[in-house]
């Protein structure tokens, strides 16, 4: 039987990247996906975000595996809308087991409206995932897993003065705050909450031309070191996705409140 046979795992950001890894990697494990991404622009993001078209990809990914998947549109910064993306998806496929706020943006290079945008996405939006959730996994009273997505930079002081950057590293050091919170917080109810902290992955966030440029500004105004400890520049959003799996499997029953660094030693080199 598959590890995650007959569980729901509901996923944001999962048009493409990690989002996408995710969702195909549980649903081969057995999960049905609630998948929901924003699809459409973010005005201070200078790369482009995901598609309907995208979306759609991830549909038939997952269908492909032998999964339901109800996909559904929806910003997380919006929480009213986030909950009926939820509802609508648990409506059909009777249940939440597993919460992935995977929903994320880097506008590095950008003013004061990245930092805002930012930690609206990334901090605030992972919140409302959150939030969101727990009513119907507490209802169920059978527990659950969630998992939260950080970064390297949550777990350490890296980047640079822009506002966009200072703010992505505020948002991904304060899901920390969230994981440690919620873990107790949900222990009693048996729902485990942890984090996933990456190095760089090739995924559209970062593999883009303004993202590139900003490293390479980085590179050349400070001495901070960016490289991964082992022979490796980019992860694989499947390396991501195949932590994830196992933070929400029972192999992992009893590993709650902890911030797993996926990074190829990028946080032992610093």
């Amino acid at each position: 039987m598959p590890a995650l046979d007959g569980k729901v795992a509901f996923i944001t950001g999962a048009a493409r990247g990690q989002g996408r890894a995710e969702a195909v990697r549980l649903a081969s494990d057995g999960a049905n996906i609630i998948a929901v991404d924003i699809c459409d622009q973010i005005a201070s993001v200078p790369y482009p975000l995901a598609t309907s078209d995208d979306l759609a990809l991830t549909v038939k990914l997952v269908e492909d595996t032998g999964a339901r998947i109800v996909a559904q549109q929806a910003d997380v910064r919006d929480q009213h809308a986030l909950n009926k993306a939820l509802a609508a998806g648990v409506d059909e496929l009777g249940r939440l087991d597993i919460v992935v706020a995977n929903a994320g943006i880097a506008p590095m290079q950008s003013g004061p409206e990245g930092w805002q945008d930012v930690i609206d996405v990334n901090l605030t939006g992972v919140y409302h995932t959150v939030e969101v959730a727990i009513p119907t996994m507490i209802d169920q009273g059978e527990g659950g897993a969630i998992v939260l997505t950080s970064s390297v930079a949550g777990l350490i002081g890296v980047g640079s003065h822009d506002a966009g950057a200072v703010g992505y590293v505020a948002a991904k050091h304060g899901i920390v705050g969230l994981v440690r919170l919620y873990a107790n917080l949900l222990a009693p109810h048996s729902i485990r909450v942890n984090s996933v902290h990456p190095a760089g992955v090739d995924t559209p966030m970062i593999n883009n031309e303004a993202t590139r440029q900003w490293l390479g500004n980085i590179a050349d105004r400070t001495p901070q070191e960016m490289g991964n400890a082992l022979p490796v520049q980019m992860l694989q959003p499947e390396d991501i996705a195949n932590a994830v799996a196992w933070l929400v499997s029972d192999e992992a029953r009893y590993v709650t409140g902890v911030t797993l660094p996926v990074d190829a030693g990028s946080v032992n080199k610093r």
